[in-house]
């Protein structure tokens, strides 16, 4: 299994997902930080389906900075359950100088 994590998160504006990737970001927990506006979401919550327009906040960090990452994350997140689900980045499935730069800056504060 590798070392590395490719998180999915979800906010309700790209203005939220940006401050939670800012922070997370400036305190090591995640190397990077890649925000898309517009998101449709339809989702089922409190008995029924809801739709909203979200944003998404995609992290790329290390696993064993995944725990502290999650719990920071919920913490600024105003969802009462955020979405916060990583996929393991595959060794060879990717850019071999930018895996090490991922392991290198997510070093936690």
């Amino acid at each position: 299994m590798s070392d590395l994590r490719f998180v999915y998160i979800t906010a309700p504006s790209a203005e939220v997902a940006r401050d939670i990737g800012r922070i997370v970001v400036a305190e090591r927990l995640a190397a990077c930080a890649n925000v898309i506006d517009g998101l449709a979401s339809l989702y089922w919550w409190e008995g029924k389906v809801a739709e909203d327009r979200e944003a998404a906040l995609i992290l790329k960090t290390r696993a064993d900075r995944l725990p502290a990452l999650t719990a920071r994350v919920k913490a600024l997140h105003p969802y009462t359950v955020p979405c916060v689900v990583a996929l393991p980045i595959d060794e060879g499935q990717g850019n071999p100088d930018f895996l090490a730069w991922i392991r290198a800056e997510a070093t936690g504060a």
